[in-house]
């Protein structure tokens, strides 16, 4: 909906380091809940906001392999740390460190997932970003966009194999 016909400034906008931006989903990942801060940060009014899949805000420039990761570990009633680029009404984009966990009820089924996101280092945006710029090569690639997910995904695994890290603990060591 909000996104159509928007293009990426390639302008980078911040929120402050003691700002956290908090939203809540669905199970099928369709906001439910925006604070002031996301809204402030997207450009978004609520209305814009509520009901919109949370990917609605999704850089083009994100590697699909990093939502793979992020999906299946919180459809397992996990949690996970994430970097994020998101991209604003306007085509500006912002970075976030994301920590994504699942909402469940009395009898352990998920009713939801909810995801805080503070303003990361600089550095650590840099690296991840040289990273990320591999990942959606690897993904851009094949002519199929399976196949692109597959091949970035199997990417990413090498790397933080190579490293001896999940990518949680890859994340939260930069």
């Amino acid at each position: 909906m909000a996104k159509q016909g928007v293009s990426p400034t390639n302008r980078e906008v911040f929120f402050e380091h003691d700002e956290i931006i908090v939203s809540k989903t669905d199970p099928t990942g369709r906001i439910t809940y925006a604070n002031d801060i996301f809204l402030k940060i997207s450009g978004y009014t609520e209305d814009e906001t509520l009901g919109q899949p949370h990917s609605f805000i999704r850089h083009p420039n994100m590697p699909r392999c990093v939502f793979k990761l992020l999906w299946d570990a919180i459809q397992a009633k996990g949690e996970i740390f994430a970097y994020v680029k998101n991209m604003t009404k306007t085509g500006d984009h912002y970075w976030v460190l994301a920590h994504v966990t699942a909402s469940l009820d009395g009898n352990n089924s998920i009713l939801g997932y909810h995801s805080n996101r503070r303003r990361p280092k600089p550095s650590n945006v840099a690296l991840v970003s040289d990273l990320y710029q591999k990942l959606k090569a690897a993904e851009d690639r094949p002519t199929n966009r399976k196949d692109g997910l597959s091949e970035s995904y199997e990417r990413l695994m090498h790397v933080l194999k190579d490293k001896g890290v999940s990518y949680d603990e890859f994340v939260l060591t930069l």
